[in-house]
């Protein structure tokens, strides 16, 4: 049976359980809730972790939804970390106002809640009705149109029962704090000396004296928008990634406008070069005018072989852009999320979120995977230091052994090694391509610890100025002679594995298209699963891409434990006969699923898109 052709006749109900975390409650004004104080409510449970991307855009999805349903719908974001720095508490804090998180927020940092609502990956929405039930699960991105369809109908079927209760939610906003920058993310050293830093929170560009602290302009109104202009009309939305073009403009990564902009420091003139303010979806174009084609998440870029290059963080990318010809184009990568070297068009990345040149490679720091990476002008992608998407530490030495947790920037130095903005580590770490026993792999060591979630680093002179995020400054510390020792730590992303049966193992991906809405067919099938497996000896059949939803998988009986990657796209539209171009809309996920083989387990793997597995 294909589970993506069954749209729900009756709405299933589920009690939901109750929300706990050890961390206790944020945005709540010190209350703790509980489900109890929410009856009456429409209800949306949000999954999240700071560090994924796609759980970034899920939470700019539903800031319309929560401004227009204020006085019937709570949004209540459930943090579930992945990382281990994303299970201290002040890092949770962090995130919620560098985010601007406006609702609710439980630190669940033992996965409690997850465990209750059987989560299995980030993000995850769960739709609670005013009577405390659950009637919707959607996984991935996408799904605020039909989350928006559903609440107006609880809205409806609970006022006419009398169930419904209108009115403020339990929202209490922080104090707000003074600084010059919050949050920033990058930052540029100017010709002048001065550095440039995009105050990513405050929307904004900052240039700073040579002292890296006096302020001499603000570029940009401060409220998040898309407009250009001089600096006080622009606006952006959370910018990230700054690098010098030849002709003495800044290009800037305007992160959730899913933009390009140029900032001329002559004139102070802000102008979007690339991206249409969408963000792209499967489907979109890969190429074409650089103002037509929409982006995903633009995190970093870098000027490298006469191109503008861009970590394209929302689909696991590096793109390009030409000035000369006003036109991008996908350079590496295929959207799927993970560690894959070799052909540009082969390889698999994971969130890219930092980028260095040099005269014969482009440095990639690959957060999700914690990875140091390189592309070299023949368009081969390389891996310096990291494994995959599950083992992250602190741990110098050789290359092939050495560790990174969630590295955020990367800054090539004059000897050609490579510095290292280990946000995660709070380090600042090298990498020597020469290095080690024999030179042959190269060697890790920490240049500096004790940095909060240091996001880039830019030289100046013998110094380097590290954008230390979290502490919301630039920090300028010499190059050391000499690395820091540091006692290794090693992890593994912690995750039950779910206990399935060796063998013949059928694997459904859940999908109900929302009410109003079918599977839009006209051009062939609206729906795809690539399914591949972490080792690959796991799956003795069944990997690949497909049309199908459901498929059936062999296990390896041999291979007692693994991770099945599984990705799954729908596409529906609105079922309107009289509308010859009905609203269309992409649902998209990336599971990673730890599994143990056991004998008599379970031999089907159910994984919700959107609705309820019956």
């Amino acid at each position: 049976m294909n589970n993506a052709a069954s749209p729900a006749p009756r709405r299933a109900r589920v009690r939901a359980p109750e929300l706990t975390g050890k961390g206790g409650w944020l945005n709540t004004g010190g209350k703790e809730l509980t489900l109890a104080d929410l009856r009456g409510k429409c209800v949306v449970v949000d999954f999240w972790t700071f560090c994924c991307v796609n759980c970034l855009h899920v939470l700019d999805e539903l800031r319309e939804l929560e401004e227009k349903h204020k006085d019937t719908l709570v949004i209540v974001g459930v943090h579930s970390p992945k990382f281990v720095h994303e299970a201290e508490h002040a890092a949770v804090v962090d995130a919620v106002e560098r985010y601007e998180v406006h609702h609710p927020v439980l630190d669940d940092p033992e996965l409690s809640t997850w465990k209750q609502y059987a989560v299995r990956a980030w993000p995850t929405l769960v739709v609670i009705d005013p009577e405390g039930y659950v009637v919707a699960q959607h996984a991935g991105e996408g799904h605020a149109h039909a989350i928006a369809k559903l609440v107006e109908e609880l809205e409806a079927e609970h006022e006419a029962k009398g169930t419904l209760r209108r009115g403020d939610g339990p929202y209490v906003p922080p104090e707000p704090v003074a600084s010059d920058l919050r949050f920033p993310g990058k930052a540029l050293l100017l010709p002048g000396g001065n550095f440039l830093v995009s105050d990513t929170t405050r929307h904004q560009l900052v240039e700073l004296a040579e002292d890296g602290e006096t302020v001499v302009r603000r570029i940009g109104s401060g409220e998040r928008g898309l407009a250009d202009g001089g600096p006080g009309e622009a606006r952006f939305s959370e910018p990230q990634g700054l690098a010098l073009l030849p002709d003495g403009r800044v290009i800037v990564a305007d992160t959730v406008n899913h933009a390009l902009r140029t900032y001329d420091p002559e004139t102070g003139a802000v102008e979007t070069v690339a991206g249409t303010g969408r963000q792209w979806w499967q489907g979109s174009p890969t190429s074409g005018p650089a103002r037509e084609v929409d982006l995903s998440s633009p995190w970093d870029v870098a000027w490298f072989d006469s191109l503008v290059w861009i970590a394209m963080a929302g689909v696991h990318q590096l793109w390009t852009y030409d000035p000369a010809d006003g036109s991008v184009r996908v350079a590496a990568g295929t959207t799927n999320e993970g560690l894959v070297d070799g052909p540009a068009a082969e390889s698999w990345f994971a969130q890219p979120s930092g980028l260095a040149a040099t005269e014969d490679r482009l440095w990639i720091a690959d957060s999700e995977t914690s990875a140091l990476r390189w592309i070299d002008r023949d368009r081969t992608v390389h891996t310096a230091v990291g494994t995959g998407l599950f083992d992250f530490g602190h741990r110098d030495g050789a290359a092939d052994q050495a560790l990174l947790q969630h590295p955020l920037g990367v800054t090539a130095l004059p000897d050609g090694s490579v510095a290292v903005s280990d946000t995660y580590n709070h380090a600042l770490r090298r990498y020597d391509p020469a290095g080690g026993a024999g030179g042959s792999g190269g060697e890790v060591t920490t240049l500096a610890t004790d940095l909060r979630e240091p996001s880039a680093a830019v030289l100046a002179g013998d110094d380097i100025v590290v954008v230390e995020s979290a502490r919301h400054r630039l920090t300028r510390l010499r190059l050391p002679e000499e690395a820091v020792r540091v006692e290794a730590v090693a992890h593994r992303t912690q995750r039950a594995a779910t206990e399935v049966a060796p063998g013949k193992l059928r694997l459904d991906v859940v999908f109900q298209a929302p009410t109003g809405q079918k599977l839009d067919t006209r051009y062939g099938p609206s729906t795809r699963l690539l399914v591949s497996s972490t080792p690959p000896e796991l799956l003795l059949s069944g990997e690949g891409a497909d049309t199908d939803l459901s498929r059936g998988l062999e296990l390896n009986p041999a291979v007692p434990e693994g991770v099945l990657h599984v990705s799954a796209m729908a596409a529906s539209c609105d079922d309107d006969p009289a509308n010859e171009y009905p609203a269309c809309h992409v649902h998209q996920q990336d599971w990673g699923v730890p599994v143990r083989l056991a004998e008599g387990a379970t031999d089907r793997l159910a994984l919700v898109l959107a609705g309820m597995d019956a």
